[in-house]
């Protein structure tokens, strides 16, 4: 089976060589990984994939070697197998409403932003108790718009821990999100080489390199005698305004965001970075756990940073499009003005913006505030992916 294994990925372009099979084998032997097929999945990950770019062709490759192996059966005379108690947590998703694809056809929206808003406020006047399960109140697992783990194309979230179906319009919750690290390391080679075009040195700072041509030109000036000329150290120049989307949907994507995160922050000497929810109104944060103490007007960043700054919005501009066209529409506070309007002027203040989304583009049809977001960044709208970096580092210099 091993045998076939190893084959099977070379055969897939993965190049896997007989001294990292032979590792594989002498990791098995220590028990790294004994009967236990995710634990193997990670070694022979390990042992074998030797750069990211692989590790879609392994997945595949590993699926069809490996599919349906299960871990072995207790030995005759040996005691059964331990039957492990479900946590309580598991059996409170139980009540969670999970409906067919078909059933979720059949639930309707109310129609629209003020219908949905007038609707809650007779809800909360009228309502006196806890539900659950029905399609009208404030309440649990049912297809109210109004509520916690059921389902509604478009409502209120209330008391809910996250996202489950990405419907909601409103959250009625405390916004707390993690901040990107940007110390991350696995990925992040390619993408400070595709940031790398987004260059122009300058010299800052104390003389403390040295200056090997005028070295040379001054020692042969001084009849032999050594005589070192020493320079500042040569610096990127460009100066990166960052922009982040966080929490919610772009949690899939918290990844790759770190690894551009850390990559950016390793090649621009001059980059801020800010952290929004969705579409940036008119507050931003420096931290993503959107306390009052960090967060910043976006009046006052375009004071701040003038135009030769560039700006770099990240995110997958998926969101309601109540968002960007209505005001009150933000999911989790009210904004006096729609998002596109802050938008617009932030392109207005910094001509240089590009936007990276970690969407692949062929589903950017299936979103309408995607094709929004695209039109007003006039085009400027790139995939986060090498090749989109390439391009959007590509339009920022020109």
């Amino acid at each position: 089976m091993f045998i076939q294994f190893f084959l099977a990925l070379r055969s897939a372009g993965v190049p896997v060589s007989l001294r990292e099979f032979l590792t594989l084998q002498q990791a098995m032997q220590a028990g790294l990984a004994e009967y236990d097929i995710e634990q193997f999945y990670y070694l022979a990950r390990t042992a074998l994939v030797k750069d990211e770019r692989h590790v879609d062709k392994f997945d595949q490759v590993f699926g069809q070697c490996f599919k349906g192996l299960e871990g072995p059966a207790a030995s005759p005379g040996q005691p059964p197998v331990e039957i492990v108690e479900l946590p309580e947590e598991w059996l409170r998703k139980l009540a969670e409403k999970n409906l067919t694809d078909e059933e979720k056809a059949m639930v309707e929206a109310l129609g629209g932003w003020e219908k949905l808003m007038e609707t809650l406020k007779q809800r909360l006047e009228e309502q006196k108790g806890r539900h659950q399960g029905g399609s009208k109140w404030v309440g649990t697992a049912g297809t109210s718009p109004f509520g916690a783990n059921g389902y509604n194309p478009e409502g209120v979230r209330i008391g809910q821990e996250g996202s489950r179906n990405r419907r909601a319009v409103k959250v009625w919750d405390k916004r707390e999100f993690k901040n990107l690290a940007d110390n991350v390391e696995l990925g992040t080679r390619n993408i400070k080489v595709a940031l790398r075009r987004l260059r122009r040195f300058a010299r800052e700072g104390a003389a403390s390199e040295l200056d090997l041509p005028g070295t040379i030109g001054a020692t042969a000036r001084n009849a032999g005698y050594l005589d070192l000329k020493m320079v500042p150290e040569r610096h990127n120049a460009v100066k990166v305004l960052l922009c982040l989307d966080i929490g919610g949907s772009m949690d899939d994507h918290v990844k790759l965001c770190e690894e551009l995160f850390s990559a950016a922050r390793a090649e621009f000497k001059h980059m801020e970075h800010f952290y929004f929810h969705n579409c940036p109104y008119d507050l931003m944060w420096k931290n993503a756990n959107f306390q009052p103490a960090y967060r910043m007007p976006v009046a006052d960043i375009m004071r701040t940073f003038d135009q030769s700054w560039k700006l770099v919005f990240v995110g997958d501009a998926s969101m309601s499009p109540y968002e960007l066209i209505q005001p009150g529409g933000a999911v989790d506070s009210f904004n006096a003005e729609p998002g596109q309007i802050w938008l617009k002027r932030l392109l207005a203040t910094y001509p240089r913006a590009v936007w990276l989304n970690p969407i692949a583009e062929k589903y950017w049809g299936g979103t309408m505030t995607i094709g929004l977001i695209e039109e007003l960044m006039e085009g400027r709208m790139f995939p986060l992916t090498l090749n989109g970096l390439d391009r959007a580092m590509h339009r920022l210099m020109h």
